[in-house]
């Protein structure tokens, strides 16, 4: 079981206040991912400790160098075990609009159990990103879209910035290496600008990043490739 002392202090630091309701919350749900991981391989990371800081602290830092609105419409590309979105939907006490977008099923499944003991709503979606995101229904439709460590990040852009609108964010949280350089072209191409590009160290002393890009055009209908396109030549 997480310590709710270590999780409370961690989050402060960030400058994430998170109340009573909050910690209990993250406590049910390290306790459904330590007990899920233990039939299904979600994630590597299962000891209190690690939980709290490569997971949830990990995912609350967005809230420290990106401002999220109340009512914002959220995708989260390669969810996973759901960070960093579910994370943030407790910070905002549910006031999000998020849809989590994986290949996996059972990792989907995971987050709905998650959400349930929570109590939290939000969309899933068994998909791959490249083909919904030719769906007019979720192409740049949302506020934010956002993914962690899910490939390199000229691969991650042609993912999710058609889901973006004009005037909405891909948010990319990455580890120390912030791959910009490589990624440049791909941004422009997608319709993108790097609005900002933050480093950071999590409480073990882990360096991360975090690259913000703003949507300044429509992405054209050309794009995203069929995905071994996309991984054979990366834009």
């Amino acid at each position: 079981m997480i310590n709710r002392e270590t999780l409370y202090k961690y989050a402060r630091d960030f400058g994430v206040e998170l109340d009573d309701s909050m910690l209990s919350q993250f406590r049910l749900y390290a306790s459904e991912l330590i007990s899920t991981n233990k039939k299904y391989n979600l994630t590597a990371i299962t000891e209190p400790d690690d939980v709290i800081i490569k997971h949830f602290i990990d995912s609350l830092a967005v809230l420290k160098f990106f401002d999220l609105d109340y009512g914002d419409k959220i995708i989260d590309i390669g969810s996973g075990a759901g960070f960093p979105s579910l994370p943030l939907m407790i910070a905002k006490k549910g006031m999000l609009e998020v849809t989590f977008v994986d290949s996996v099923r059972k990792k989907l499944l995971f987050i709905e159990r998650a959400l349930k003991v929570c109590g939290l709503r939000a969309e899933i979606i068994h998909a791959r990103a490249e083909e919904l995101s030719l769906n007019p229904e979720y192409r740049e439709t949302y506020d934010v879209a956002t993914a962690r460590a899910v490939a390199p990040l000229n691969v991650l852009c042609e993912l999710c910035i058609p889901f973006v609108k004009v005037g909405g964010y891909f948010v990319a949280l990455k580890g120390a290496n912030d791959e910009l350089d490589s990624a440049e072209g791909a941004i422009k191409t997608l319709g993108g600008k790097v609005e900002s590009c933050v480093s950071y160290k999590l409480p073990n002393g882990d360096s991360r990043s975090i690259i913000i890009i703003k949507k300044i055009s429509q992405t054209p209908t050309a794009y995203p490739r069929m995905y071994k396109n996309i991984a054979a030549k990366p834009l």
